[in-house]
């Protein structure tokens, strides 16, 4: 599989995520070895429009096939847990009054991966049947969700079908400084090294 596929224009892009994604060989997660069935699918963040309808195409077009997506956008996912405990109305009514980092510590307490958002994504797989499961929403959630944070704590849960995380921006290696989630391009999200690029991946 040619590295530059995650260069090229976002229908090839399309195509190479819909015939790889209803593969035997992704379904039953051939040749990953050891390793956890993670997939970063990175694009720019100028493209977050265009690939939010691509991801809507996908799970369509992947639908019909007989693949059946689970999708969990971070973004929607948090503001349900913030309504559900009664504190989403609380947080609007802060934004204007209260500084930006204080804002932030709250959300990082109530939204924490570990204690709160992981277990709800966890009820969510066991409510649903589905093959594969998408996480997307990554950019909006940012700085109070950290994708790295997600991924390191989804790794006991998910480990029994792929899980695709849809990424604003790049997801590099190196052997200086190993793999790193670089949000937008430009924010190093820390460093993660157990996924896979999906544009990297062979059919």
């Amino acid at each position: 599989m040619s590295a530059d596929l995650e260069y090229r224009p976002i229908q090839e892009r399309f195509q190479h995520l819909l015939t790889l994604i209803c593969s035997e060989r992704f379904l039953k997660r051939q040749g990953l070895g050891n390793e956890v069935p993670f997939f970063i699918c990175p694009y720019k963040p100028e493209e977050a429009v265009e690939m939010g309808r691509i991801q809507k195409q996908l799970i369509n077009r992947l639908n019909q096939g007989g693949v059946r997506i689970l999708e969990i956008n971070l973004y929607d996912t948090s503001i349900e847990l913030l309504r559900r405990r009664g504190i989403w109305d609380q947080i609007l009514e802060m934004e204007t009054e209260v500084a930006k980092d204080e804002i932030k510590e709250l959300l990082q307490g109530v939204l924490d991966p570990e204690a709160h958002l992981i277990p709800e994504i966890a009820a969510r797989m066991q409510q649903t049947e589905f093959d594969v499961m998408f996480i997307t929403g990554v950019g909006e959630v940012f700085p109070y969700i950290r994708s790295h944070n997600v991924l390191n704590n989804l790794q006991s849960t998910a480990k029994d079908q792929p899980t695709v995380m849809f990424f604003p921006g790049a997801y590099t290696h190196s052997l200086e400084h190993g793999a790193s989630l670089d949000l937008f391009g430009r924010l190093h999200d820390d460093k993660y090294y157990r996924a896979f690029n999906i544009f990297h991946c062979d059919i």
